[in-house]
């Protein structure tokens, strides 16, 4: 039976200050570099549960730059991630390693919005019915970039948004808890 993509609704998620606590320096977050720096934060379970209790599927979308810029082992961000799909119901983990800061060009960097269309058409979604979560700029700007819905963790970073999200929270379990309130 084909899949109907009015059916198919996705919540992307941020990796770093959505799933697991960012290592912060100097009001800015960074990427756990080790499994052993990897923690889940204590609501994430629970909001994850609530999300694919509803029907949506889970879809980390993550850029890993420090892997691109050498300073980060793929193997290790690979590690984390076989980790975290252990422990918590997500349907798929779309990684960016391209370096940024203008050493590369690619259509998957947040904020631009490849690594959503990528998911999203393999997974035959409508984007318009989809959610992105994130705690930075530039998962605001991606999830408008791709047409979705957009909910902002306000973690206290020193850098500001460039757009609007559509909400604020103050952790994934909000976050869950607007996108079920506003949800047909």
């Amino acid at each position: 039976m084909p899949v109907n993509a009015q059916s198919v609704r996705i919540v992307f998620l941020d990796r770093d200050g959505v799933i697991n606590r960012a290592v912060e320096r100097e009001g800015k977050p960074y990427p756990p570099g080790t499994i052993v720096e990897f923690e889940i934060l204590p609501e994430v379970p629970a909001a994850c549960a609530k999300l694919k209790a509803a029907g949506f599927l889970l879809v980390v979308a993550t850029n890993q730059p420090d892997v691109g810029r050498g300073t980060l082992d793929r193997a290790d961000v690979e590690r984390i991630h076989a980790h975290m799909l252990s422990r918590l119901p997500i349907d798929r983990v779309e990684v960016c390693y391209h370096p940024g800061k203008g050493q590369s060009e690619c259509d998957c960097r947040k904020p631009r919005p490849g690594m959503l269309l990528r998911a999203a058409h393999d997974l035959h979604a409508d984007l318009g019915r989809c959610w992105m979560v994130g705690d930075r700029w530039r998962d605001v700007d991606c999830g408008h970039a791709a047409g979705c819905k957009t909910i902002f963790i306000d973690r206290g970073y020193s850098e500001e948004l460039k757009q609007k999200p559509d909400f604020t929270a103050k952790n994934l379990l909000e976050a869950a808890e607007v996108i079920l309130a506003h949800t047909l």
